[in-house]
């Protein structure tokens, strides 16, 4: 009953879900992009098409966008929305639904789908080299590296040049999935086939920051030097980066005080990276220092320096003075973000103080849309406590937002629906997950499966083992 009473209390009335509900967001979402939402969450995917059909709605490029970017973790929801779009009286796809779309199909690695609209557009001559630094990007990050420089090697087949966007474009892709050996192989083969600029060494350069390679990071500067590219004040705000997280902050400063001489101005970022890592090191007074020094040179402080601020007091539990930072925010009209309410929850929750985290939660939800990590923290944490009934309350509060969970979200509440035995609902979202052709890790899916084997629920599992297979899991093709 006790437990019942805590429910209510916080998210039923007063709630979270009904206080959240009750407050009118600052822009709202058009009618037809509701109306839309709500069928796609609704209805099953063979009675979409009905369904939309059904719903009167004029569609317009805006609308379909909105719509993919809602969809952008289901998709294979978001692909059948796409192809009914296609249909209707008096549109035509923009290039940005195009990208919408075929980000979403790579997100769960549905490929030969990617490539049909890779074909649609260059038959539509609206391909462009943006389409193929997405579909690098996404390669990358599937750890699919092959596939990734195929990419570009067939950028001319399909009738778009190989330029320096698109070598800049290959180069970040590999740098950011961690991949800078081969991005610098790649880099010291091409680059006479290219005019690099600052922005291609400065692609280089972050990727050996994050290797972590600094010597690598300072050689590749000096060529930058050397070669009479001038750094821009991007390259000067990674290579801080690049010194903060190699441990060498003072000499990170000294490169901030010389900015000015080399006709660069330092920016709120560079100042965000300096606080930000001053609040892990937990000195606390070097990162006021450094925020306060910002405000003298007349930076104006914007959202991430003020997250990474108030990140700093939280590591070293002072909440009082991270309230502070976001009054003195509102003060200067500076409107908080998701990460804001992230940066107080990670802390909060790290130090176990779950009840504040739960009033943090309810309080930000109210100035600014909670993200997929918001989400995941609010459900991890339940989870972790035992309380799945409390996790099931976030994720519903989630659904009535309209927002489709990514894969990861999925996985955390199975696993903690796992943890408790709780089969029967772990199914049900393990369904759910597939049905909107989100791929399991097989992590998940394998603690299911020995739940249900255990249980003796053979046909439960023969079933969910059909769906997935469902899946299609095709080959690179173009």
């Amino acid at each position: 009953m006790l437990h019942r009473t805590k429910i209510q209390t916080i998210c039923r009335n007063p709630s979270l879900l009904k206080r959240h509900s009750s407050t009118k967001p600052k822009r709202e979402t058009p009618d037809p992009i509701q109306t839309i939402c709500k069928i796609m969450s609704s209805t099953p995917v063979a009675a979409l098409d009905t369904a939309l059909d059904h719903a009167g709605v004029r569609l317009t490029p805006e609308i379909a966008e909105h719509v993919l970017a809602r969809f952008q973790n289901a998709g294979l929801l978001a692909h059948r929305f796409f192809q009914w779009a296609a249909k209707q009286r008096g549109y035509s796809h923009s290039v940005r639904a195009h990208h919408a779309a075929i980000e979403s199909l790579a997100k769960i690695r549905q490929y030969q789908l990617m490539w049909e609209l890779v074909s649609a557009m260059r038959s539509n001559d609206t391909l462009n080299v943006e389409t193929f630094c997405i579909i690098m990007r996404k390669y990358a990050r599937a750890r699919k590296i092959d596939e990734a420089l195929y990419t570009f090697n067939v950028m001319e087949k399909h009738g778009v040049s190989q330029n320096l966007a698109a070598f800049n474009g290959l180069l970040s892709a590999l740098c950011k999935s961690r991949n800078v050996r081969k991005a610098q192989e790649i880099f010291d083969k091409m680059k006479d086939r290219f005019e690099p600029d600052s922005k291609t060494y400065s692609i280089l350069i972050d990727g050996w920051g994050k290797e972590p390679n600094l010597p690598r990071a300072r050689e590749v500067f000096r060529e930058m030097v050397d070669l009479g590219i001038k750094p821009d004040v991007v390259t000067y705000g990674i290579m801080v980066d690049v010194l903060c997280k190699a441990g060498r902050v003072d000499e990170a400063i000294e490169s901030v005080r010389h900015m000015d001489s080399n006709g660069c101005k330092p920016t709120s970022f560079i100042y965000s990276v300096l606080v930000h890592t001053y609040g892990v090191e937990s000195r606390i007074e070097d990162a006021v220092d450094a925020f306060m020094e910002m405000e003298r040179r007349g930076v104006e402080a914007d959202v991430v320096v003020y997250n990474a601020l108030i990140g700093a007091f939280a590591r070293v539990d002072r909440f009082k003075n991270a309230k502070r930072v976001l009054n003195d925010m509102n003060s200067k009209g500076v409107r908080p973000n998701s990460r804001t309410c992230n940066v107080m929850l990670n802390g909060l929750i790290g130090r176990g103080r779950t009840e504040e985290a739960v009033k943090v939660f309810r309080r930000m939800s109210k100035v600014c849309e909670p993200d997929a990590d918001t989400y995941t923290m609010m459900i991890k944490m339940f989870c972790e406590k035992g309380e799945v009934d409390m996790a099931l309350e976030v994720w519903k509060h989630m659904k009535s937002k309209r927002f489709v969970p990514s894969m990861h979200m999925f996985s955390v509440l199975i696993n903690g629906l796992c943890e408790k035995k709780d089969a029967s609902r772990a199914c049900v979202l393990m369904e759910e997950m597939i049905e909107k052709g989100i791929r399991p890790a097989g992590v998940t899916f394998g603690r299911l499966r020995q739940l249900l084997m255990k249980e003796g629920r053979d046909d439960v599992l023969k079933f969910l083992q059909q769906k997935m297979n469902l899946l299609v899991k095709e080959p690179l093709c173009d």
